[in-house]
């Protein structure tokens, strides 16, 4: 019964790291994989968004051309995974119409905004290879933003900027002129605050959880929760055991992840809450070790008490609202 209600779903998972080098393995499908075309295909996941994952460097001109080189080079391989199978898609109607003829629908997507190297520029770039959003940090702080996870290594106090920088805010007003939904996952509260604030557009947290769940400084807390619902967001609620509950209670499940969904769904309505496993980026829970085991979060889900109808939103229905909003002009 539930695999025939999964089935019936346009599942989107929003946060997917792509590995890199990249070994040419997505169709064909490799064990060193959590995410590939048969595994795919095997968990009736039907709509993935592919994120370029640029790991934070220093603030000096060579490092951040690296990350400009390194993100085209990733873009350049999600934009080639286009066959018969698979369609890469820039508009929400593309993923609609993908799906629609049984193919798998891949949306690209940038994991860092130090991939922009601190020119506003490109982030036109990015939308002509056809990124639909970008976290304005990772781990550490950049040109952008301030993260909520400091990195020490790279010399970095508590804050930065005390939120967006000046080149933060140019580079959000930018990104909603072009389209791309700005992502507030692993930025600092002072930066996701600001960032709802002043975006015109709405607002998501690809893979993040609820704060009052597990207290972890990647997760959204109560204030943060309300302000992404007020702007019109969605949070969507990720696979990682270290954000669903706390180590020592043991490794996380998919009905800790329902029980984030059912949180944040109470707290501020099932249209601003989504799913996503951040698979080949760190994600893996019991249950849901990889995509091939996608249904099982939906029986999570149901017995949660979500009907279909909240099924339909949870998995897909609310982050392509966002995605389509964004789109508008």
């Amino acid at each position: 019964m539930t695999r025939d209600i999964h089935d019936q779903l346009l599942t989107l998972d929003s946060h997917i790291d792509i590995p890199w080098p990249d070994r040419n393995d997505f169709e064909t499908g490799s064990a060193d994989r959590q995410v590939d075309l048969p595994k795919l295909r095997a968990g009736g996941l039907k709509a993935v968004c592919l994120a370029a994952y640029i790991p934070q460097t220093r603030l000096e001109d060579a490092p951040r051309q690296q990350a400009w080189e390194r993100v085209q080079a990733m873009l350049e391989v999600i934009n080639g995974l286009g066959s018969e199978a698979v369609s890469v898609c820039a508009s929400v109607k593309a993923v609609r119409e993908a799906v629609a003829s049984g193919r798998v629908a891949v949306i690209p997507a940038v994991e860092n905004g130090h991939a922009l190297g601190g020119d506003l520029s490109r982030v036109d770039r990015l939308a002509a290879y056809g990124v639909r959003y970008m976290t304005l940090t990772h781990n550490g702080h950049n040109d952008l933003a301030d993260a909520a996870i400091p990195l020490p290594a790279l010399g970095n106090d508590r804050a930065l900027h005390g939120g967006l920088s000046s080149l933060g805010r140019a580079v959000i007003a930018r990104m909603n002129e072009t389209g791309i939904v700005v992502d507030v996952s692993h930025a600092a509260k002072t930066t996701m605050m600001q960032a709802v604030a002043l975006s015109s557009r709405p607002i998501v947290a690809s893979h993040s959880c609820a704060r009052a769940l597990c207290d972890h400084p990647r997760n959204l807390d109560d204030e943060q929760l309300l302000s992404l619902r007020d702007a019109g967001g969605v949070i969507q609620i990720t696979a990682m055991s270290s954000f669903l509950k706390p180590s020592a209670q043991g490794r996380a499940n998919v009905a800790d992840l329902a029980r984030h969904v059912r949180y944040v769904a109470d707290l501020i309505g099932v249209a601003h809450v989504g799913v996503s496993s951040d698979f080949d980026g760190g994600g893996q829970i019991e249950g849901w070790a990889d995509a091939s085991q996608t249904a099982s979060v939906t029986g999570a889900l149901r017995l949660e008490g979500f009907a279909e109808s909240e099924l339909a939103a949870i998995w897909g229905g609310n982050f392509l609202r966002v995605l389509e909003q964004a789109e508008a002009r």
